[in-house]
């Protein structure tokens, strides 16, 4: 059985498990990083020298990196990943973009107003990163107008950063623009019973 390392309130151990949870595909999730510890031993190191969550222990193959372990699974159990190797180059593209830009932008206020005492925080990044926030969404508002999901006609692993991310978006208290696109692809993705399961489980 596979075993995931990681914590669940984590954005990249919440990818996999949200991946894993549609697939039906069976796993335990042992509980490392941040009030678990255990991510800094010397144990933990051999297996992600990153020290950090998730890693995927399949049998004797450890992986570790949350985007890199979403194509492996979707490639062994053949689920959500397009057939049509442009609608699957667009998703991968939006999985790289979740790294490179999303990530950045909504992470900056959910670090300040959520994991930040409140006279720590630095309000000058809160309304940095805000403005990226809401320019990344209208980057993907556009795309969105084309398409009904990340990576084409359906749902597929390029939904799930940028899915989770868009949870963070909507539930921080921070002035957001209008993008009618993601909010009806995002009103989706609610519909969907293992997201919120796995990711609207609240901001912590």
């Amino acid at each position: 059985m596979l075993k995931i390392l990681g914590r669940p309130n984590s954005y990249n151990v919440q990818k996999v498990l949200w991946l894993l949870d549609e697939m039906a595909v069976p796993f335990t999730l042992e509980l490392y990083g941040l009030d678990h510890g255990g991510n800094h031993t010397a144990a933990y190191q051999k297996l992600n020298p990153n020290e950090l969550v998730p890693t995927l222990i399949d049998g004797d193959f450890v992986l570790w990196e949350s985007n890199t372990i979403l194509r492996y699974l979707a490639t062994k159990y053949g689920k959500f990943l397009p057939a049509d190797p442009q609608d699957r180059a667009r998703g991968d593209r939006w999985l790289d973009w979740a790294l490179t830009t999303l990530t950045n932008a909504v992470n900056i206020p959910f670090r300040e107003l959520i994991r930040t005492a409140p006279e720590k925080r630095n309000i000058a990044a809160v309304k940095d990163g805000i403005a990226k926030s809401n320019k990344s969404m209208a980057m993907l508002d556009q795309y969105l107008g084309e398409t009904p999901y990340v990576g084409g006609a359906d749902f597929s692993i390029g939904d799930i950063p940028i899915g989770i991310l868009a949870y963070r978006f909507y539930e921080l208290p921070i002035e957001r623009q209008n993008f009618p696109n993601v909010e009806n692809w995002y009103k989706r993705l609610c519909a969907r019973p293992f997201y919120q399961q796995r990711v609207m489980v609240g901001l912590s």
